[in-house]
């Protein structure tokens, strides 16, 4: 990463999460190995769906990590551009959707509530 707001990810922050809390990581790391390995959905699909997932979240550690590790378990470039396609559609979606919420509240002004 160049913007100076996010470090760089090294091995120097890594090890420092782990000495500060070694059983929450190994939980966290254990974790990560149960969600990404193949079970219903292949590795490979995971893999694109934490890339999508992670440009909703606009995590740049993710999007970078999740990048190289679909790219590792055979996705490719074009099936990660449309896995990101998708979540923009949800994403702009779940905005629009929740104008629902505004036309409520314009109702609720017209009617004095």
């Amino acid at each position: 990463m160049t913007d100076p707001m996010y470090p760089h990810a090294s091995p120097d922050l890594a090890r420092h999460r782990r000495e500060l809390t070694p059983t929450q990581q190994a939980a966290f790391d254990a974790f990560g190995k149960a969600v990404f390995a193949d079970g219903a959905l292949s590795s490979k699909m995971k893999q694109i769906v934490a890339v999508a997932v992670a440009h909703v979240t606009q995590c740049p550690y993710c999007i970078k990590g999740h990048t190289k590790a679909a790219l590792r378990a055979g996705a490719t470039p074009q099936e990660l551009m449309e896995a990101i396609w998708v979540a923009t559609e949800i994403r702009a979606g779940g905005a629009y959707a929740h104008s629902a919420l505004m036309l409520d509240a314009l109702g609720d002004e017209s009617r004095g509530a």
